[in-house]
């Protein structure tokens, strides 16, 4: 385990897909990440890469031939090599392999990037393209945070509060994992998300270009709350296990493939095309905040 620390939190991440296990605040002696409950769930911040979501029959087709790829791809499930550790940041790397080669047919360089600053952690993604062919590829996070944050409180005691308003409207997963090709409405337009864990019983709660670019973890019975702030992700998730004490707040660069989708993964919603050296690169943020 790779361990970060500044005066104010404590960071541990599992080289085993460069996983984010703990952000803690030495001030509340709090931990903010999912414990990775396996009855539950047992992850707590996979990168999902080289794709979001899942695809149609599991599979993609490009230039011909058809691959075949799990939710979420399989980038979550490889050891990255640490290229650079500090005592407040690291820097982890996955390149292709013969293996990755056989069902994702693209060299590939994915960077993730961690920093310490205060009582902010940051996530970089940096994806480089080293082949004169090009890449396709989608990106995002999915790092869980323990709801309740304090224990002695409820699920239903949190919420989200989101830096505009919103109008909620959601575009449904069907039984496959793919998107469903018309949205449903929520809830009305608000600001704030009630957190209930009937909220996730059909599955996640995806949004297309949502307005804010920050999101907060809060409860009016505590002082202790969590800020996720994102940047020009065109895509989000919100989700949680059945009945499980935690929330996933997850910026996207890609999506599940539609109903209707051809399988052309060159054609698939959201999909990233690099030429050859050139750089993808976003962020985002979770900050500990005093209220």
């Amino acid at each position: 385990m790779v361990i970060l620390e500044n005066e104010n939190i404590l960071v541990e991440i599992n080289p085993l897909g460069a996983e984010l296990k703990s952000l803690y605040s030495k001030k509340h002696k709090q931990e903010f990440i999912w414990e990775a409950d396996p009855k539950f769930w047992g992850k707590s911040s996979p990168v999902l890469f080289p794709i979001v979501g899942a695809l149609k029959n599991d599979s993609f087709e490009y230039q011909g031939n058809t691959y075949n790829l799990p939710r979420h791809g399989f980038a979550r499930t490889m050891t990255f090599e640490i290229e650079k550790l500090e005592k407040d940041s690291a820097v982890f790397l996955l390149k292709e392999t013969q293996e990755t080669l056989s069902v994702f047919p693209f060299r590939f360089e994915l960077r993730l990037e961690y920093y310490l600053f205060e009582d902010k952690l940051k996530l970089n993604y940096k994806v480089l393209n080293p082949s004169k062919n090009e890449l396709y590829f989608s990106i995002g996070g999915h790092p869980a945070f323990k709801c309740p944050i304090n224990s002695e409180l409820n699920y239903e005691d949190y919420s989200l509060s989101f830096e505009k308003e919103e109008d909620f409207e959601i575009w449904p997963i069907n039984t496959e994992g793919l998107t469903k090709n018309k949205p449903e409405k929520l809830t009305k337009s608000a600001s704030r998300l009630d957190l209930n864990y009937e909220l996730f019983h059909k599955d996640a709660l995806v949004f297309k270009d949502l307005k804010s670019e920050s999101i907060k973890i809060q409860s009016d019975k505590s002082k202790i709350a969590l800020e996720f702030s994102f940047k020009n992700f065109p895509f989000f998730g919100i989700w949680a296990a059945k009945n499980a004490d935690f929330v996933c707040l997850e910026p996207w660069y890609g999506i599940a493939d539609a109903e209707d989708h051809n399988k052309d993964l060159s054609q698939k919603e959201g999909i990233i095309r690099l030429s050859e050296n050139e750089t993808f690169e976003n962020s985002f943020e979770m900050k500990i905040l005093d209220k």
